[in-house]
C-alpha cells in the first residue's frame, strides 16, 4: 500500500492534488487537535475546530511565508488592508471541511500505515544509528509546536487525500473529442494584414503649460504623491561588528579545544555484521559457516533471522553495548560469539577504518571563529546593557548610544518598505526597525529591541515628512515627458481608429494605408505554436488576431510606442497525422484540468455540506485587528 502511494505521489493527479488540497498544508498545517471551548471556534467543520490560539499560530506562519516572499515586513495595517486574515479564514475553513468529509466517508490510513510512513521520515532518524528514533521524533516535533498525536493527525489527513486523489485521478481520462478541439486550437493559423500609426503619423504636441501639468497632477495625485517618510536614528549592536577584531585568549582556546578534542576527532569506525542465536548450538552453526566464508545474509535465512549490518560504525552506532565492545576488540576479518544485553549473537567484524584525532593547529581556525563568535555577541550585549542603562537615565538615543561606545546613524528621509525618495533601499534597516520607527510619533523613541540571534537595536523618530504630492518644479521635466507621451498616445490612437472606420465601410487596407502615408504588413501562418518568434509583433496584435473573426478589423498597441491597425485573413488548420498526434498528446493535461476542477467542486461541497460557520469577528480579533460593525467596516476604538 505504501509503495502505491508513494508511486502514485510522481503522477500528474498527485501534482495537481498538491496545488489544490496539499499546499494548505504546507501554508496553514493541520493544528486542529487542540480542542478550545464551544464558545472560543474560529471555524466549526463537524467534528473539527479551529481555536482562536490556533488561527493566531496559522496566521503567524502565513504572514511569515508572505513576508519571506516578498522581502519586506507586512504591518497589521497592510495585512487588514490586502484581506489576509481572510484568505487564512478562508482556506483553513476549506481544509478543515475537505479532511471531515473524508473521514465522515471512511477514507483514513491504518495505524500500521501511519506507523510505516513515520518511520520512513528521515528527520526523526538518530544521527549514529541511522534509524527511526522515538526521542529524536517527539524532539523534532517539539520544536515544531507539536505532538505525535498531533503529528499522526496531519500524516492521517495528507494520507487520506493522497488515497481520494489517487482513486478519483487514476482512471479519468479525457474524451477524444476534447483532444480534438485542443488540437484544433492548438494548430489554426492565421494570416494578418496590418500597418502602423506612429507620432510621424500624427500632428506634434505643443509643449504643456503650467496649467496643464497642473490639472495633470490633480488627475493623478494617487500615483503622484509621496507616502509619509521619516528621518531616523538608529543604533545598533551587532556582534558581526566586532566579530573581526576581537583578540583571542590562547588560554581559552586551549581550553575549548581540550573539552571538544573528543567531538572534533573521527573515531575508529568499523563494518559488522551481527546474526542473533536462539541457542549456543546455534550460535557454534553460524558461527563456523561464517568462519568458512558464507554469506552473512544467506546464513542468517537459513537459521530463520535477519542478518543485521552496521556499514562503517562507530562503537555508540550498535544497540548492544556488550556486542559493541566484543565487535570493537576484534581484528578485521574475524568471527566470534557475543553474549550481549539483548542475547546471544554472532559478530563478523569486514572492515576497520582507524580513528584519527585532530590537533589544535588543526582545530585553531573553526575554534578562533567559535570564540569570536561568542566573544562578539558578549560585547554586543555588553554594549546594549550600557545602552539601555544610559537610556533609561534620560539620555537621548544618540547620546545613550555615545555613551556605550557605540555609533549611532542618521538616515532617510525613508518610507515604511525601506527606501528613499528615487526608490533605493537604504542600508541597515531591517523590517523590524522599520516596524518600530513607523510605530513612533515624531520625536518618538524605542526601547533597546532584542532582535535576535545576539542583534539589539534602538530607533528615535527625528522627523516625519506627511504625504504630499512633489512641487511642480520638482518633476517638471520627468512630468512634460509623461503627458506629453499620453497626449501623443490619445492622438496616435485617434487617427488608428479614424483610419479602422474607414477600411470597415469597404475602403481597401491597402489605400487606407497609402493616403497615411504607411505601408501594409503581411504576418502569414501565424498560429499560437510559432506566436513566441514573432518578435515584431507585440503581444496585444497577437492576441487581437486570433480573437477577432476572419475580414474584421481591429485596432491595438504596437510595438514601439504605435498603434496598429490589422484585418484578419485567411484561417486554416493543419490537418492529418499532426493534427491527430496533438489530440493524443492533449489528453493527459486536459485530464489534469479535469481532475483540478472536480476537486474544487469537492472541497466546495464539503463546505456546503458540511454548513462549516466561521467567525470572522473573533479571527481578527485573535490576531490583533479590530472587529467589524455591522456594515463591514471595522470599529473605531474608543
Amino acid at each position: 500500500m505504501l509503495a502505491a502511494i508513494r508511486s502514485f505521489a510522481k503522477s500528474w493527479v498527485a501534482a495537481v492534488l498538491i496545488g489544490l488540497l496539499i499546499v494548505s498544508f504546507a501554508i496553514f498545517g493541520i493544528n486542529d487537535v487542540f480542542r478550545g471551548a464551544v464558545g472560543d471556534q474560529v471555524i466549526k467543520a463537524g467534528s473539527r475546530v479551529i481555536t482562536s490560539a490556533q488561527f493566531r499560530r496559522e496566521y503567524d506562519q502565513y504572514r511569515k511565508e508572505l513576508e519571506q516572499q516578498s522581502g519586506q515586513a507586512i504591518t497589521p495595517e497592510m495585512a487588514a488592508a490586502n484581506g489576509i486574515d481572510r484568505q487564512v479564514l478562508t482556506g483553513l475553513a476549506t481544509r478543515e471541511a475537505f479532511a471531515e468529509m473524508l473521514n465522515r466517508m471512511g477514507i483514513r490510513p491504518s495505524d500500521k500505515l501511519l506507523v510505516a510512513e513515520i518511520q520512513k521520515i528521515p528527520a526523526f532518524f538518530d544521527p549514529i544509528s541511522g534509524r527511526f528514533d522515538r526521542k529524536t521524533f517527539e524532539q523534532r516535533l517539539g520544536e515544531n509546536g507539536l505532538r505525535p498525536e498531533d503529528f499522526d493527525r496531519i500524516l492521517s489527513d495528507q494520507m487520506a487525500a493522497q488515497h481520494w486523489g489517487s482513486g478519483v485521478g487514476e482512471g479519468l481520462r479525457a474524451p477524444r473529442a476534447y483532444g480534438a478541439l485542443a488540437a484544433i486550437y492548438g494548430l489554426e493559423s492565421r494570416d494578418v494584414a496590418y500597418f502602423n500609426v506612429t507620432p510621424a503619423n500624427v500632428p506634434p504636441v505643443a509643449p504643456p503649460t503650467d496649467a496643464q501639468l497642473t490639472q495633470f497632477m490633480q488627475q493623478n495625485a494617487s500615483q503622484l504623491t509621496r507616502p509619509e517618510m521619516r528621518v531616523l536614528t538608529v543604533v545598533r549592536f551587532s556582534p558581526q561588528a566586532t566579530a573581526a577584531n576581537t583578540p583571542i585568549d590562547q588560554a581559552e582556546l586551549q581550553k575549548l579545544y581540550d573539552f571538544r578534542k573528543d567531538t572534533l576527532s573521527q573515531p575508529e569506525t568499523r563494518t559488522v555484521v551481527q546474526i542473533p542465536a536462539k541457542d549456543a548450538a546455534a550460535a557454534q552453526q553460524i558461527q563456523a559457516r561464517l568462519t568458512r566464508g558464507e554469506a552473512p545474509a544467506a546464513v542468517a535465512k537459513a537459521v530463520g533471522v535477519d542478518a543485521i549490518t552496521y556499514e562503517n560504525k562507530p562503537r555508540t552506532a550498535i544497540a548492544d553495548r556488550r556486542v559493541a565492545e566484543a565487535a570493537f576488540r576484534l581484528p578485521a576479518g574475524q568471527v566470534a560469539q557475543a553474549q550481549g544485553e539483548l542475547g546471544l549473537a554472532v559478530i563478523k567484524v569486514v572492515s576497520i577504518t582507524p580513528g584519527r584525532a585532530i590537533s589544535l593547529d588543526e582545530a585553531r581556525p573553526m575554534l578562533e571563529a567559535e570564540l569570536r563568535k561568542t566573544a562578539a555577541v558578549q560585547k554586543a550585549y555588553d554594549q546594549a546593557q550600557a545602552y539601555d542603562q544610559a537610556h533609561q537615565a534620560g539620555s537621548d538615543v544618540a547620546a545613550a548610544a555615545q555613551k556605550a561606545g557605540v555609533p549611532s546613524l542618521t538616515v532617510g528621509p525613508v518610507i515604511k518598505q525601506g527606501v528613499d525618495q528615487q526608490g533605493r533601499p537604504v542600508p541597515g534597516l531591517t523590517p523590524q526597525i522599520l516596524e518600530q520607527a513607523f510605530s513612533l510619533p515624531a520625536g518618538g523613541e524605542s526601547d533597546l529591541v532584542d532582535a535576535g540571534e545576539g542583534e539589539f537595536f534602538a530607533v528615535k523618530v527625528d522627523r516625519v515628512v506627511p504625504p504630499a504630492m512633489p512641487p511642480l518644479a520638482e518633476i517638471r521635466t520627468e512630468l512634460a515627458r509623461v503627458w506629453t507621451a499620453r497626449e501623443t498616445a490619445s492622438r496616435m490612437e485617434a487617427r488608428a481608429n479614424e483610419l479602422a472606420a474607414r477600411v470597415r465601410k469597404g475602403e481597401p487596407l491597402a489605400a487606407v494605408a497609402a493616403s497615411a502615408g504607411v505601408s501594409v504588413s503581411q504576418a502569414t501562418d501565424l498560429s499560437r505554436q510559432n506566436a513566441g518568434q514573432r518578435q515584431d509583433l507585440s503581444r496585444e496584435l497577437m492576441a487581437r488576431a486570433f480573437a477577432t473573426k476572419p475580414g474584421e478589423v481591429f485596432v491595438t498597441r504596437a510595438r514601439d510606442f504605435a498603434f496598429s491597425v490589422g484585418q484578419v485573413g485567411g484561417v486554416r488548420m493543419q490537418p492529418g497525422p499532426v493534427a491527430a498526434m496533438l489530440a493524443e498528446q492533449s489528453r493527459p493535461e486536459l485530464a489534469s484540468t479535469m481532475f483540478r476542477e472536480i476537486a474544487e467542486a469537492a472541497q466546495t461541497a464539503a463546505r456546503t455540506k458540511l454548513k462549516v460557520r466561521t467567525d470572522v469577528n473573533r479571527a481578527r480579533t485573535a490576531v490583533g485587528m479590530e472587529s467589524l460593525a455591522a456594515d463591514g467596516k471595522a470599529e473605531k476604538k474608543k
